[in-house]
């Protein structure tokens, strides 16, 4: 047994006290006057023998009380094993994530990134096991768990210094949630083999507000998993931002004008900047720029009205100390153009009818003019047509000529009203027959079984805008497409019946609804889900895109739909080619992008992601709130042996806790000390009494 404070043992000194108080005889007080002894004159008794101790079970009681006393605030406790100064069991595991969003490229961001890395790497021991991550938007593994182990422990801390040496902080946004959980994950098991040791992250990054750690809400963190975080500070004193607003539907028709909102930091040092049109290519203002005064915290709106400048599709500010969110690029809107061709018989405001509400369903903007053409059966078609919708019986002859519109690269869109209708629709299909009959639904259908990976159903595929169930036909056309081979069926009735079909014809496509949206088919015409449907029925057809909104860079700009290819020509003029249904192409810096996707053509501005300029530093108490389990700053292991032992013991004490069994023990031996010293006082007064009768 071992003592953690063994200068309380000398409190067994105090054991000399019951042996002395029981040594000493008390001279009795009590004095009994006799009648033949009064003429006497007193004298002291003289004492014949030494003194002598007395009730020695009670003495006995006393001493280890006392001593059991000295023992609990001595603070014993037993060595363990574990407590001695031997290699751990195992490692530690620590996975780095390093930031490299578009806020680090702030002035001195990124050298003393790299340095805080460098440092924690020269802490590691030979039997820790290090990874590295970078995060920005996504997360990349730079260095492994399984690289670190095969390399040599004097090549490692060379190896991290060349892959963060490759790399350098880019442009996008900042998900440090999806991070954190990423690096959390990986320190679970570890490519299969569990480890003992302690695991940590250790987050490198500048920790600016604009983050995105809501994610962390709810998260549960794995046991054993804490989170080291090294802070960066930018050297420059101010950032502002500039934020493009996009243009909403009550600013549609107005004054052509821009606007876009500068953002100033909250711990930023000036206030005066210049906001003006710029070349794509930088340099000074096209033009007057508008100055804006912004105090420290707080943002303001500025309108511009559109350049007229060739070259001039940015927006630029001037008087901030970082410039890595101080350009937007724009692209003036224009008026998007689409025709739309309606081969029917019924007239135009008969409100039973699909043109009726065809029409009505677009009706163009000022963003997008649309037109609805209605050719007599003598007139010549158009030359060009975004879409063609078939509400008629198609004779041979129109549906050959039909038929080679499609095989050239258009679309079509066929709702035939009956089944005579629908039957020739074969020749448009390039089939010799299409069995159909009227399919006549109990009480009504539904559309079930739907395709929303198909770019016709893909804006419904969020679960909040993807039910169909309300929407209700009360007739429809039975389909036999079982011997159309390449005939994609997008959408089925309840009943199992195909409802909307995809045919490929060459180029183009026919689309087929089983059912109209005329009253008396079904509810289609009168559901919000009409006029999305038709919206992406035109940009299918390849109508140019209403942009849904300002891009970020990371958001995918264009994608190469079946049979097509597309082409994105880049800023700097080099273009980038993808095959067909490839893949995606995604903008990895800000710029002004053509997209060529087969006969659309478009041009898309990608800026920056606003929540970059938010860098002020996260509130402190932010991933705590979160439940991140920060680690707290380790006390300085002792350097000597010595220092080391007692810290050990000081583990060891606190997790035995001895001393309370021996106060437990001292006040057990007080209460018998007690009862026994009552019995031995009650059998003397007893005794006495017998004496005195």
């Amino acid at each position: 047994m071992s003592f953690l404070t063994p200068l309380f043992l000398l409190g067994g000194i105090a054991l000399a006290l019951p042996i002395l108080f029981h040594l000493i005889r008390r001279t009795t007080r009590e004095r009994t006057a006799f009648s033949s002894l009064m003429f006497l004159e007193p004298s002291p008794p003289r004492l014949t023998q030494r003194s002598r101790l007395e009730h020695w079970l009670l003495l006995l009681l006393r001493c280890l009380a006392l001593a059991l006393l000295a023992l609990g605030f001595a603070r014993p406790f037993f060595k363990e094993a574990s407590t001695e100064a031997k290699p751990a069991d195992g490692g530690r595991r620590v996975v780095v994530l390093v930031d490299t969003s578009a806020s680090m490229r702030r002035a001195g961001l990124w050298d003393e990134a790299r340095a805080r890395v460098a440092a924690v790497v020269r802490t590691m021991q030979p039997g820790d096991e290090v990874a590295v991550y970078a995060f920005a938007r996504e997360v990349r593994p730079l260095l492994s768990f399984g690289e670190w182990t095969t390399t040599l422990a004097a090549d490692r801390a060379a190896l991290v210094a060349a892959r963060l040496a490759a790399e350098s902080p880019g442009w996008t946004g900042t998900e440090l949630g999806r991070a954190l959980m990423v690096a959390a994950e990986a320190l679970g098991e570890g490519e299969g083999r569990p480890t003992s040791g302690p695991r940590e992250i250790v987050l490198v990054s500048d920790l600016q507000a604009g983050g995105r750690a809501e994610s962390l809400q709810g998260y549960e963190w794995p046991k054993g998993v804490t989170v080291r975080v090294e802070t960066l500070a930018a050297k420059t004193g101010t950032n502002a931002g500039l934020q493009l607003i996009a243009e909403s539907a009550e600013t549609e028709g107005q004054a052509a004008a821009v606007r876009v909102r500068l953002i100033n930091a909250p711990d930023a040092k000036r206030e005066a900047f210049r906001v003006g049109w710029v070349r794509t290519t930088g340099g000074d203002f096209v033009g007057e720029p508008v100055a804006t005064y912004v105090p420290p915290g707080q943002s303001r709106v500025v309108a511009l009205p559109v350049a007229t400048a060739d070259g001039a599709q940015a927006i630029g500010l001037r008087g901030d100390d970082d410039d890595f969110d101080n350009t937007v690029y724009v692209v003036p809107p224009v008026p998007l153009r689409a025709s739309v061709v309606y081969l029917g018989t019924e007239r135009a405001e008969d409100a039973t009818q699909p043109l009726f509400f065809l029409r009505r369903a677009l009706p163009g903007t000022a963003r997008m003019a649309l037109t609805v053409t209605v050719p007599s059966a003598a007139a010549p078609w158009p030359a060009e047509a975004t879409l063609w919708v078939v509400t008629e019986t198609l004779t041979a002859a129109r549906a050959g000529a039909l038929r080679e519109r499609v095989l050239a690269g258009q679309t079509v869109l066929a709702t035939p009203p009956n089944v005579a209708a629908a039957a020739a629709l074969a020749p448009l299909l390039g089939q010799p027959a299409l069995p159909v009959e009227e399919g006549r639904p109990g009480n009504y259908a539904m559309w079930a079984e739907i395709d929303f990976k198909h770019p016709l159903f893909s804006a419904f595929a969020d679960p909040r805008y993807g039910d169909f169930t309300k929407i209700h036909f009360w007739n429809y056309r039975k389909l036999d497409i079982g011997g159309v081979s390449d005939a994609r069926v997008l959408a089925r009735f309840d009943r199992g019946d195909p409802a909307v079909v995809e045919f490929p014809v060459g180029k183009g496509r026919v689309v087929l609804f089983a059912a109209g949206w005329n009253p008396a088919d079904s509810q289609l015409a009168v559901s919000s889900k009409f006029v999305p449907l038709l919206l992406a029925l035109l940009e299918l057809s390849g109508s140019p895109a209403n942009p849904t909104g300002p891009l970020a860079v990371g958001d995918t700009v264009a994608a190469a739909a079946a049979g097509e290819t597309a082409t994105v020509t880049l800023a700097g003029g080099a273009a980038v080619s993808l095959a067909a249904g490839a893949r995606e192409f995604v903008p990895s810096a800000p710029g002004i992008y053509a997209i060529a996707n087969g006969v659309r053509r478009e041009t898309r501005a990608v800026n920056l992601d606003p929540s970059e300029s938010r860098t002020a530093p996260m509130a402190a108490d932010e991933l705590e709130r979160l439940g991140v389990p920060l680690a707290r700053a380790a006390a300085a292991r002792p350097a000597t042996p010595a220092g080391a032992a007692v810290l050990q013991g000081a583990e060891a004490e606190s997790r035995q806790k001895l001393w309370r069994w021996f106060i437990v023990a001292t006040l057990i031996l007080l209460v018998g000390e007690t009862l026994l010293a009552g019995r031995t006082a009650r059998r003397r007064t007893a005794g006495a009494g017998a004496l005195n009768s």
